[in-house]
C-alpha cells in the first residue's frame, strides 16, 4: 500500500482550506530505464474528496501529473472539528484514503 497522504485543513472564515501532498510515483508510461526498457505506466487517475461524507471533489488525472502531486481546494461551508477525506485510485487498481480534521 502506498504512503499516507498529508492532508491539512484549516477553517478561514466559513470555509475551510485543503492542502494534499500524495505519495505517488506518477510514471507517464513514456520514460526508458537505464538498459533502453519502456518503464510502464502508474500513475493516479481518479481523485475524490468528501467533506462530513458527502462528495466535495471529483477529479480525473492522466499520465502528465508530476511525482508525489500536491492538491489544494476550498470546501464551502466546513468549519473546525468537520472531517475531510480525500481518496485516490490508480491504473493498477491500488487506492488509498485517508482523513484529516479542520483545524
Amino acid at each position: 500500500m502506498a504512503d499516507p497522504m498529508r492532508i491539512r485543513a484549516q477553517a478561514k472564515g466559513n470555509d475551510a482550506v485543503v492542502r494534499v501532498l500524495m505519495s505517488h510515483e506518477m510514471e507517464t508510461g513514456q520514460r526508458k530505464d537505464s538498459s533502453g526498457k519502456v518503464i510502464p505506466a502508474w500513475h493516479i487517475t481518479d481523485v475524490t474528496a468528501t467533506h462530513n461524507g458527502k462528495p466535495v471533489l471529483k477529479a480525473e488525472w492522466g499520465p502528465a501529473v508530476a511525482k508525489n502531486p500536491f492538491m489544494q481546494f476550498t470546501v464551502k461551508g466546513a468549519k473546525a472539528g468537520d472531517k475531510i477525506a480525500v481518496s485516490w485510485k490508480d491504473n493498477r487498481g491500488d487506492t488509498r484514503t485517508d482523513e484529516a480534521t479542520v483545524s
